[in-house]
């Protein structure tokens, strides 16, 4: 590998102070632009590259972004990730990513491994077992140490900071009604992630629609659980009943339905018709029948988080406001749902 050159060797080289080197790789109007050109070029030549960690502990920012995400594997997640460095680039900010695998201790740990000085602020959706627990300490410390965080998606309420969050009880009670509208009765709740605030939101949007249309809960169509294998374990349980609609709250719970239905032998839509929260292609485009979705709009969720991140890293104000910004869904008609 090729040595790195030091400002010292090029101003030693070249008979200039150090200082002169500095100002010329820094375009300084204080050197003339002969002496700027013959110093990059020969620190081009010398493979000289700044000292990050210098420049950092000098200028206090890194222009670096954060972001940890629960699951990789999760098409929302990607969108989300793609908006945030969409924005980023454009504003001139690096993204480092990490993936808690949902783990709270893994969360806890990234964060507290970037916040040294190796990025200016974070991007995170919470982690199942730190929803879970309702252990939100890490984030507050990380607050409270002067670097500030944008939740998306899945959020702390505990926890003061900016956050994007979807009309997750709006979306899943227009969802709901709409299968009502279709003129189904029998509505199945489908979950893996009851666990999860948002999962918890867009159940209790389907309950309010049955409620605000007069249509009896039955616990025998409503499957809330925890994880997808305990959903894989139960769902056909459910199909055992008398069912002419489902929702279901997770991408792969959609895909769950949809396959199950086919294999139990319903027409679908004219027997049965279902709704999936879903951002991705294999759960809507690629399927047959098409699945009728709602629609996260995972990459403007993600562009609105890295605003507010560097809105708030840029800004002159010490006590700016925080923001809890609400991305509205849209119901995407497919195949899997009649037409009114």
């Amino acid at each position: 590998m090729k040595a790195k050159a030091t400002l010292k060797q090029i101003a030693k080289e070249l008979n200039v102070s150090v200082s002169t080197v500095s100002k010329a790789l820094n375009d300084s109007p204080e050197i003339s632009e002969l002496t700027k050109i013959k110093i990059k070029e020969y620190a081009k030549l010398k493979n000289y590259k700044p000292n990050v960690i210098g420049l950092n502990l000098k200028n206090r920012k890194t222009k670096t972004i954060g972001v940890i995400i629960p699951n990789i594997l999760n098409s929302f997640f990607a969108k989300v990730f793609s908006g945030i460095e969409k924005i980023a680039d454009e504003k001139g900010y690096n993204v480092i990513m990490c993936i808690s695998n949902e783990s709270s201790e893994k969360e806890a740990h990234t964060l507290e491994m970037l916040s040294n000085g190796t990025i200016d602020g974070f991007i995170v959706s919470v982690s199942e077992e730190a929803q879970k627990n309702q252990d939100y300490e890490h984030f507050s410390a990380i607050i409270n140490d002067g670097t500030p965080i944008v939740m998306f998606d899945r959020i702390a309420d505990g926890v003061d900071c900016d956050k994007v969050i979807v009309d997750d009880f709006d979306s899943a009670l227009n969802s709901t009604q709409h299968l009502i509208d279709l003129g189904c009765k029998h509505i199945a709740l489908l979950s893996s992630i009851d666990n999860l605030s948002v999962g918890k939101l867009r159940a209790e949007g389907y309950l309010k629609a049955l409620e605000n249309n007069n249509i009896p809960v039955s616990n025998d169509i409503i499957l809330r659980t925890d994880s997808e294998d305990d959903l894989k374990d139960k769902i056909e349980k459910v199909f055992e009943n008398k069912i002419d609609g489902i929702f279901a709250l997770e991408e792969n719970d959609s895909v769950a339905a949809l396959r199950i239905a086919l294999k139990k032998g319903y027409k679908v839509p004219e027997e049965i018709s279902i709704i999936g929260f879903a951002d991705g292609i294999l759960a809507s485009r690629r399927l047959s029948p098409s699945l009728t979705t709602v629609s996260q709009h995972g990459i403007e969720i993600g562009e609105v988080a890295a605003k507010l991140l560097i809105d708030r890293l840029e800004s002159k104000e010490e006590n700016l406001p925080y923001e809890t910004v609400v991305i509205k869904t849209k119901l995407k008609e497919r195949e899997s749902t009649r037409k009114l």
